[in-house]
């Protein structure tokens, strides 16, 4: 059988065509926004600015506000934030958030802000990938450089901190230019 020219050209366009194709599935699967705190999570917006949008996390941004986080989690990334809601942040003892935002005690809140934080960009795939590697439990690394134990109670991804604290994420794969947010129940401690 004889390959012509045109025929050779037409498969190769074919198949780039094809690569094409997937590669904007893929990007078209990580532009959807996701809504969370009554506003849509754009995945064309850095975690802060998508952050300072749902009210369901208002304490979190004072926190990373207050810590001088900001420009790092603006930055390009890829982060993995496990994002704590105010409800999460009410769960701690009365006048502990009050206390943590004050300009005295920035370390004790940059130490916990960054236990919510992971290099790279861990979606619920990736983590589930790590939790089948790691036999059921997956091991995470936090910028603040403790270890943070991600594994599944049936259909819910959990976390466990470094206190023996539980967090369960309520919503996951939410899709930031600079990395993916994870809803979280509870205040992870280091």
């Amino acid at each position: 059988m004889k390959i012509t020219n045109s025929a050779l050209r037409a498969a190769l366009f074919a198949v780039a065509a094809s690569g094409l194709a997937v590669s904007a599935n893929s990007q078209m699967m990580h532009s959807k926004s996701v809504m969370v705190g009554g506003a849509a999570m754009l995945p064309t917006r850095n975690i802060v600015e998508n952050a300072a949008n749902s009210k369901d996390h208002t304490t979190l941004v004072a926190a990373v506000k207050a810590a001088g986080l900001v420009p790092t989690l603006s930055g390009p990334g890829p982060f993995t934030v496990f994002a704590p809601t105010n409800a999460a942040f009410d769960k701690l003892p009365a006048g502990t958030v009050d206390s943590l935002v004050k300009p005295e005690n920035k370390d004790t809140l940059t130490k916990i802000l960054t236990y919510h934080v992971v290099s790279g960009s861990m979606d619920s795939k990736a983590i589930a990938a790590a939790i089948k590697a790691g036999h059921g439990t997956a091991t995470l690394t936090t910028v603040q450089g403790e270890p943070l134990s991600a594994k599944m109670m049936g259909k819910k991804l959990m976390l466990t901190d470094a206190k023996g604290g539980m967090s369960t994420v309520t919503i996951a794969d939410v899709y930031q230019s600079n990395g993916v947010i994870h809803v979280i129940d509870t205040v992870l401690m280091p």
